[in-house]
């Protein structure tokens, strides 16, 4: 195969297909044939509002599971045949950001980030996989490629907002936002020893999986500010921890640090975009002096961090296939599981496209 199809970014706010030339293998990388894929809030904030600038040709999809079709020289741990979970952030190893601790951001702010933001991404017929032996994990047996496709992103950044937020043992949580990185951040919480888990959202099929993934309580924040019924569902005190993962920039950091206790955490996986600024309120930030920590990361990528989760649902911890509403196949149906995605029906969570390429 010399060139190959992807779906792309033409410029912000446009869309389609092109052709391109199979990308190179370098001794340490490798090329991948997805077999899963599945569109992201970020591809529409990308699009469509322009978040990181503009784009031109760019293949979208950074959220794949697919199986090994050439690796270098130097990788020792996959071979052609392999079928492998790819994380959506692929990190420089050798980076001096990984090695003090930080591999999301190696080379630069979001430089993990590299699929659908400096090279092109996962949907189409082939990628390419930069540091395949710390980029790639092996699927395991008995994890489906959907339940899969889920940890790479979605549950990878909302377990990393629960593990950001510094939950006590019996300490108690507010998710905002219950889309799919909000439903991963719920589960996260609850294996790490919360009591209370508040879930702040109201789509249907939302609070369900919520329910399924440990919250306790739902705040429908329709029927009054999230921090008021918080106040009012803990006696006045308060959560011990806040995970930010949807909501807008004008009131949703307002009613986090208005719902943490003195002590508590902030804990940031949303991706700001739709403004230049993010609105912190001084006064219920006790003038920049409450002791309300503020926390954020990008999601962990690697393939330690895709071992772990895998295991987590291997045993039967969580499921993060209750994720996926909607399935597709075919590689011509990326582009509707994308719209889809962008059009945000009401009995979607996630969308994941099925492949079956040559």
């Amino acid at each position: 195969m010399a060139t190959f199809k992807g779906f792309a970014m033409k410029k912000i706010g446009e869309t389609g297909w092109v052709e391109k030339e199979v990308p190179k293998c370098g001794p340490m990388d490798a090329i991948i044939k997805p077999t899963c894929v599945s569109p992201c809030t970020s591809d529409i904030h990308t699009v469509w509002e322009g978040a990181i600038g503009e784009r031109t040709d760019m293949i979208l999809g950074h959220e794949a599971v697919g199986e090994v079709v050439e690796v270098g020289s130097l990788v020792t741990k996959f071979s052609p045949g392999d079928k492998v979970i790819v994380p959506a952030i692929t990190p420089d190893w050798d980076d001096e950001a990984a090695q003090r601790g930080f591999p999301s951001q190696t080379t630069e702010p979001l430089g993990g980030w590299k699929f659908s933001n400096f090279k092109d991404g996962v949907f189409g017929e082939r990628f390419h996989v930069n540091m395949a032996d710390g980029n790639l994990a092996h699927l395991p047996e008995g994890l489906s490629d959907e339940g899969a496709c889920m940890l790479v992103d979605m549950w990878s950044t909302g377990m990393m907002g629960s593990e950001n937020a510094d939950i006590p043992l019996g300490g108690t949580v507010l998710v905002i936002g219950i889309g799919a990185v909000g439903l991963s951040a719920i589960a996260g919480a609850k294996l790490l020893g919360a009591s209370k888990i508040f879930a702040a959202g109201t789509r249907p099929i939302s609070v369900k999986v919520a329910k399924e993934y440990g919250a306790t309580d739902i705040i429908n924040y329709k029927e009054g500010t999230i921090d008021e019924q918080v106040r009012d569902l803990t006696n006045g005190e308060g959560v011990d921890s806040v995970i930010i993962a949807g909501g807008n920039l004008e009131n949703t950091w307002k009613e986090a640090i208005s719902s943490a206790k003195a002590g508590g955490t902030v804990s940031n996986v949303n991706y700001l975009s739709g403004a230049d600024n993010v609105f912190i309120p001084r006064v219920e930030w006790g003038c920049g002096m409450s002791n309300i920590n503020i926390k954020n990361g990008l999601c962990p990528g690697g393939a330690v961090r895709m071992e772990r989760l895998a295991a987590l649902a291997l045993v039967g911890r969580q499921d993060p296939e209750l994720l996926v509403t909607h399935k597709f196949r075919g590689l011509e149906k990326i582009e509707d599981a994308l719209y889809l995605m962008k059009e945000k029906p009401k009995d979607l969570i996630k969308p994941v496209v099925l492949l079956d390429l040559d």
